[in-house]
């Protein structure tokens, strides 16, 4: 007995009776950004008569309540396919963006073929939905909602197997989302913690058309950087948020005071009227090198699966690539194993920022306005996304500071070698 509970989704179990093994072609172990990526790719290929079974794990149901629970932002090619199936999502989109130095000098960065997009939950939950109703109608995909935390995930040759409160789910693969601990310890590591507010003001103050990509006139910490964001949906509404880049997250009272002190700024003085919506969160930025592969049968996607990228904790570019490969494994028969989020090289120099952050010697306020201003902005942000190659590197590394870089350089080399690697 199976209880529908969204168009294509069916809850499982549906009565105390119907406990015990399901068994499907993929368990999805967490539904948030990385395990639904995998699952709008799944229902947009698969093709009509196929059936695939995909069990979702997850104790919250986001696609029957879509909660405005966060908000991705990334860049993108606003010609390429994967911004057209993107764009139903996508709330806002600029094709400039500014970075304010710690001067208060404000530089508008063209991005040239590029767009910075801005993806809220409830609306990247309601396209997911779309698909997999479209994709239930034509028969392509058999859905079942599985409302509890996963427990122990058990491999084995042909299946694994996940265990839950209400019953275990069998699965030729199973993808899982949960955090996981690197697979090899790395030399540094920081956090990217931030607190955003939506906020309204009380009359028009804002231009829709200038998005704030980096504020780094706002107080420093003593180790990292921090800076603000100004993502403007209209000319009263907006996403403010304050983002550091350091070893430990605020208090309530230091993200009220950042708020407090950035809000004046981007909103023009405007007051606000009303604060509509607040998400917080910590996002880890090393260089420790995570496993794709937990076992025969099971993968690590997403953040487990060093999906966010050290130097910038952006995550949603890497967790779409990923989800199109896994799904097109999948619908293949094909053994699945997710593609390496960014290139080893880029890896390497995500090192070298992150351990120059965290021991002072890169003056990280400095830095980013300093690479934006002295390459073509499409060139930083498409190393950012990781697909660039080796001469568009070798120009980004031509531009940042000399000094700190190969201070870096012979403290990580050193590193390497006391640990054997």
């Amino acid at each position: 007995m199976h209880r529908r509970v969204h168009r294509g989704v069916h809850r499982w179990p549906g009565a105390a009776h119907d406990r015990g093994v399901r068994s499907v072609d993929v368990a999805l172990v967490g539904a948030g950004g990385a395990g639904l990526a995998v699952l709008h790719q799944l229902a947009r290929a698969a093709p009509a008569g196929r059936r695939l079974r995909v069990a979702l794990v997850d104790p919250l149901d986001r696609l029957a309540e879509r909660p405005a629970d966060r908000t991705w932002c990334s860049w993108d090619d606003a010609a390429s396919p994967a911004a057209r199936e993107l764009a139903p999502a996508v709330h806002r989109s600029w094709r400039a963006v500014s970075v304010v130095d710690p001067g208060g000098v404000e530089h508008v960065l063209d991005l040239g073929r590029l767009r910075y997009a801005m993806v809220r939950s409830e609306d990247w939950y309601g396209l997911v939905a779309d698909a997999v109703a479209a994709a239930a109608r034509r028969r392509a995909l058999d859905v079942v909602r599985v409302p509890a935390p996963a427990g122990a995930v058990v491999d084995a040759q042909a299946r694994a197997v996940v265990s839950t409160a209400v019953g275990a789910v069998a699965a030729s693969w199973v993808l899982d989302s949960r955090p996981a601990p690197p697979a090899r310890a790395g030399a540094t590591a920081l956090l990217q913690h931030f607190r955003g507010v939506r906020v309204r003001t009380g009359a028009p103050a804002l231009d829709p058309q200038r998005a704030v990509l980096m504020d780094l006139a706002v107080a420093q910490p003593r180790v990292g950087l921090a800076f603000g964001y100004c993502l403007p949906s209209d000319e009263r509404t907006a996403l403010v948020e304050h983002t550091e880049f350091s070893p430990a997250v605020l208090d309530d009272a230091g993200y009220e005071a950042a708020l407090g002190a950035l809000l004046p700024r981007a909103l023009g003085g405007a007051p606000v009227e009303a604060v509509e919506h607040v998400e917080q969160g910590a996002i880890p930025m090393t260089d420790a090198a995570f496993a794709r592969r937990a076992g025969r049968r099971v993968l690590r996607i997403g953040t487990g699966g060093g999906a966010v990228r050290p130097s910038t904790g952006y995550a949603f570019s890497a967790l779409q690539r990923s989800a199109r490969a896994v799904a097109a494994q999948v619908l293949a028969g094909r053994p699945v194993l997710p593609p390496r989020p960014y290139p080893r090289r880029h890896a390497w120099m995500d090192a070298l920022v992150l351990r120059a952050l965290a021991d002072g010697s890169l003056d990280g306020p400095s830095f980013f306005p300093r690479l934006f201003t002295r390459n073509p902005p499409e060139r930083v942000l498409r190393f950012l996304d990781g697909t660039t190659g080796p001469a568009a590197e070798l120009a980004l590394m031509a531009t940042a500071p000399r000094g700190p870089m190969l201070r870096a350089l012979a403290r990580d080399a050193a590193w390497r070698v006391t640990m054997g690697r």
